[in-house]
Formats: structure tokens, sequence, C-alpha cells
């Protein structure tokens, strides 16, 4: 088993790591819009944060030696079933054709008050 903890300016802040490799499946934890070139957060629409904690996640699974296009399922948590159309919109146009399983959860606060948190599983 191996564990990622930093990926540009990405970086756990607690106790886990980014991602977990065990054999051949990686597993990203929840990813929030924080810029990866500054570690910043980047508060916004949902829209906005949507496409930013994918490309995070994206980001880790390059890391890890997966893209994009090996995610087998996604979880996404939202603080409002309202904002699921627009979510879905960018989840659309960020995946094409690739359709990994997924879960919308709604939740009532995410941490820092962000609009969406993304966590992935894929194949190496």
């Amino acid at each position: 088993m191996k564990s990622i903890f930093r990926v540009k300016n990405l970086k756990s802040n607690g106790h886990y790591a980014l991602a977990t490799i065990h054999h051949d499946t990686v597993y990203v934890s929840g990813q929030l819009s924080i810029d990866s070139e500054t570690g910043v957060k980047k508060f916004g629409t949902i829209e906005e944060e949507t496409r930013q904690a994918l490309n995070n996640v994206e980001l880790i699974l390059q890391e890890a030696g997966s893209q994009k296009n090996q995610i087998v399922r996604m979880t996404l948590y939202i603080p409002d079933i309202q904002l699921w159309d627009q979510v879905d919109s960018v989840y659309k146009e960020f995946f094409g054709d690739h359709k990994p399983a997924r879960t919308v959860v709604p939740t009532k606060d995410l941490h820092y008050g962000f609009k969406i948190e993304i966590e992935a599983i894929a194949y190496i």
C-alpha cells in the first residue's frame, strides 16, 4: 500500500492521505475547490467549485498513475440538492462519454463553507 500526501500545493491537513493506492486501485479522499498551484481556497459558483474539485481529483489520479477515464466510482457531497443540475452539467462536460458509477449526497454544511466535495475510486 502506498499513500500520497501532497500533489503540487494540494496536501492533507489532517490524519489522512490525499490518495491511497492498494494493488491496482487508487482511492482519492474528498477534494474541495482548492487551487492546486497556490493552495488557496477558491470559493465561487457551484460550477466553478465543481470544476476545481474535479481538476484536483484528476491531478491526484495522475500522480498515482491513473487518469479520469479510469475512474470507476465517484461520490459527490453538496449542501443542497437544488444544486444537482448545475453539478451534473459540469460533471458531464468534464467526463464526456465516460460515465463512472456515482452517488450525489445532499448534506447540510461542508468544510469551510464549500459547495461541493468529491471523492473517487479509480484503477491504475
